[in-house]
């Protein structure tokens, strides 16, 4: 018998929530027929058969987390080994409970999280307070959940209210904020860009793109990826924009790749198709790798300046609010112009002040001309 783990979906994906099987226990399938469709941080991702075979048991319910390596599926086949297929384990099918009666719950797949473990009078707590148990951190050894445990996660729900998981993207927001907020040393400058050369058909996000061409062009140290345990940098070859996405079902940041040699009217096809893709979650896994440099247009919506975060190992993001009018002096004279308000958040520990203006200078040269 062999298990089928969660396989890599993506850099920085880690996990991924059960949102529909497609398969049930005694089932026979075919190579590339759909298993289980999953949501990442990013995108929901159809998993097909590595191999043929039977199923011998599936392993998680939908709106359970599994994370990478952990096993989905046990698969009874001829096939000998496959590249995603890995290890010969032994697995429980049915519920047990130890001697103690502390394991509640099904069983988990190898590579899981065990079983909830409680008391049998903690657990009648429990659900005489409607506590999800399962919801319940313990304090005790090894994990064991406590009554005091139970009475506090019961406490906080009339205090404030049932609690709401963080699932999808807003989940990886949050992993992704807190990462970031601990290992980079981030700083930001504004400044405004005059438009008053812009034509009414000038497509600003398009403009924009151009212009941080010319401003990476100008300091290229900006467009790296920083590599903080080897105190080193690498420098990429392309300009790969990550392109913040504002969702119903929250923020979302594919990739338009090597935007130094695309035509504006390709930039325009890539970034209307990556809103697409975004908007109906259907993003392709290779559309979300390694972005070397992050643009935000929350100006599209509302607000002057910002201190956008910058997801390491990308070293800067640009950030571009509302363009208002605004009176510039103008060869000496008092002239109404549009005016765009650019941020830029650069990591300190490897831009320097004086590189981060200088790509600030040759941005606002390129939308100004």
């Amino acid at each position: 018998m062999k298990f089928f783990k969660l396989p890599d979906l993506g850099e920085g994906l880690q996990e991924a929530e059960i949102i529909e099987w497609n398969v049930a226990t005694g089932d026979t399938v075919n190579i590339d027929q759909l298993l289980v469709t999953v949501e990442t941080a990013k995108a929901v991702v159809e998993i097909p058969a590595p191999q043929a075979g039977v199923i011998a048991a599936t392993f998680g319910q939908p709106g359970d987390i599994v994370h990478l390596g952990e096993a989905l599926v046990e698969f009874v086949g001829d096939d000998a080994d496959h590249a995603t297929v890995v290890g010969e384990l032994e697995t429980t099918k049915t519920p047990q409970q130890t001697n103690e009666h502390f394991i509640i719950g099904s069983p988990k797949a190898p590579g899981q999280r065990q079983g909830i473990r409680a008391t049998p009078g903690v657990r009648a707590l429990a659900e005489r307070l409607n506590v999800d148990i399962t919801k319940v951190s313990g304090s005790g050894k090894q994990g064991l959940i406590k009554a005091e445990d139970v009475e506090r996660v019961a406490r906080l729900k009339n205090e404030k209210g049932p609690s709401t998981p963080l699932k999808g993207a807003r989940r990886f927001m949050s992993l992704t904020m807190s990462q970031s907020h601990s290992e980079v040393v981030a700083v930001t400058i504004n400044d405004d860009a005059q438009l008053g050369n812009w034509g009414k058909k000038d497509d600003a996000t398009i403009r924009l793109l151009r212009a941080m061409v010319a401003a990476c062009e100008a300091e290229p140290l900006l467009n790296s990826w920083f590599d903080a345990e080897a105190m080193a940098y690498h420098s990429p070859t392309t300009i790969d924009v990550g392109m913040a996405v504002d969702t119903p079902g929250g923020l979302f940041v594919p990739v338009l790749r090597d935007i130094a040699q695309r035509s504006d009217k390709d930039l325009r096809s890539g970034l209307n198709r990556l809103k697409a893709d975004a908007l109906e979650r259907r993003i392709p896994i290779d559309e979300m790798q390694k972005p070397t440099i992050s643009l935000s247009n929350f100006g599209t919506i509302a607000g002057r300046y910002a201190n956008p975060v910058i997801v390491p190992p990308m070293v800067a993001i640009l950030a571009a609010g509302v363009i208002r009018d605004e009176v510039c002096a103008v060869s000496g004279k008092a002239k109404v112009l549009p005016v765009m308000p650019l941020s830029l958040s650069f990591d300190h520990r490897l831009i320097t002040g004086g590189e981060a203006a200088r790509f600030m200078a040759a941005l606002k040269d390129s939308l100004e001309a």
